[in-house]
Formats: C-alpha cells, structure tokens, sequence
C-alpha cells in the first residue's frame, strides 16, 4: 500500500522507473525502522532480517538487488533495537549512496528525519508489540 502511494506521489503516468522505486523502498524500509521497536521481539527481530534478504532477492531490479545482497552479506542486519536497525539501515543506505555518487546521509540525524508516524491509540505499532486497545476509556 505504501508503496502505490509513494510511486502514485512521484509520477503519475508511465513506467516506474529505477530511481522511483528506489525512493519509495527506502522511505518504505526508514519508516518502518523509525517504528521498529526499543525491545523487538525474536519473531521481529526474525522478521525483519528476513524482509532484508527477500528484498535482495526479489526486488524488482535485479542490479538493485544483486548490490543490496552484496550489502548485506558484509554488513549483517542489526536488529537488537530501534536505535540498532535504524542506524544499520542508515549505514546500508550509505553504502548504497556512495555506489551512486550521491551525498551521504549523517546518520546521527536519522529519528528526526524519519520519526514515529503520528497514529491514535499507537495504532501504528509493529505487530507483536504490547498494544492495549482497551485501556478502560471511551
């Protein structure tokens, strides 16, 4: 879903192209980072390593997922806390900018530049975290 947005916002008619499915993919992945939890759980912590090495096997742009898989075989997915896989995935997105030729990113300015999304009742949560929807209040 986010991902129909983020392309839909950026162009609006003819094919995706390679740049635009980049842009989209990593505001896809730092927003999830800037909600993944202080304390993940072993199936999150799971979880999102596996989301890693899907993307660098199916990504839809083969260049792009081949470079990302060397990536992540030389810098394994750190997943231990919010503040672990949020650095990590600046770092890869560095490396993958460096490739590029484009500026890198200070990685100490990477929660004000993708913070928690703005959600009632921390409807944005990542599943298997304790979310009490029930509080007593109505």
């Amino acid at each position: 879903m986010i991902f129909c947005m983020l392309l839909n916002r950026e162009k609006s008619s003819g094919p995706t192209t390679k740049e635009d499915l980049g842009r989209a993919t990593w505001t896809f992945l730092h927003t999830l980072a800037a909600q993944y939890p202080d304390k993940p759980t072993r199936q999150q912590k799971k979880d999102v390593k596996e989301l890693m090495e899907i993307l660098s096997r199916m990504y839809p742009c083969k260049e792009c997922a081949d470079h990302f898989k060397e990536v992540i075989r030389a810098n394994s997915v750190m997943a231990g806390s919010h503040d672990e896989f949020s650095q990590w995935l600046c770092y890869a997105h560095n490396v993958v900018n460096r490739s590029l030729g484009k500026v890198v990113f200070p990685c100490e300015r990477v929660d004000a530049r993708w913070g928690k999304l703005e959600c009632e009742q921390r409807a944005c949560d990542l599943q298997g975290t304790t979310m009490d929807f029930n509080d007593g209040t109505k």
